[in-house]
């Protein structure tokens, strides 16, 4: 689950409009804006080479940080958009959401995979085929899952994971009510074959 919640940087950014955020750009900012909670939007500038680092590690859009601006108190927000340069694909504008503990939100949480070992159909040279790297749950901002995991362990070739399949942390649930597939076990390619072959000569 989240540990420390840690400090998302930023300043007002005096001016709106497309020639403001030009101009913060120029200055080696990222411009972006916090809003929600009842509260006017703030116009806020990002230092660049801090939230490039913080893009570049990941989860960025799972995260919930502890915003700080200076002369303001400080607020819980959450990350809602993330506009990219569509040549360079480098961040040009930031959309954060002020959120409290209790609050609920939509979050696609990342889906790791354990106990490779222990399934008999991946020993025997099936494929782990993942459907959904991520899943989009409810979950609420003071307790937001770094993953959730699906526990490979007995799985045969041909077995398909449900989302039902999963345990989920406490107080999360998915945004989605039909038990969809996160990963199957897919037969390696000259089972397959073979399995063809023996069906074609059946008929």
């Amino acid at each position: 689950m989240a540990g420390e919640i840690p400090d998302l940087h930023a300043e007002v950014r005096t001016g709106t409009g497309k020639g403001a955020a030009r101009q913060a750009r120029r200055k080696g900012y990222v411009p972006g804006i916090v809003y929600g909670d009842g509260k006017e939007p703030v116009a806020l500038n990002f230092e660049y080479n801090a939230l490039l680092k913080r893009l570049k590690a990941g989860r960025f859009l799972q995260t919930l940080f502890n915003l700080k601006v200076e002369g303001q108190d400080d607020v819980r927000v959450i990350c809602r958009g993330v506009q990219r340069d569509v040549v360079k694909d480098l961040p040009t504008h930031v959309d954060l959401m002020r959120v409290h503990r209790n609050s609920r939100i939509n979050l696609f949480i990342h889906v790791t995979f354990e106990n490779h070992d222990a399934a008999p159909g991946l020993k025997r040279g099936g494929t782990l085929t993942v459907v959904r790297p991520e899943v989009e749950l409810e979950v609420t901002a003071a307790n937001i899952p770094d993953h959730i995991t699906v526990d490979l362990t007995g799985k045969q070739i041909g077995d398909v994971i449900h989302i039902n399949d999963v345990t989920l942390p406490e107080g999360c649930k998915p945004t989605i009510e039909r038990n969809f597939v996160i990963a199957n076990i897919a037969a390696p390619s000259g089972l397959r074959s073979a399995d063809a072959e023996e069906e074609a000569a059946a008929e």
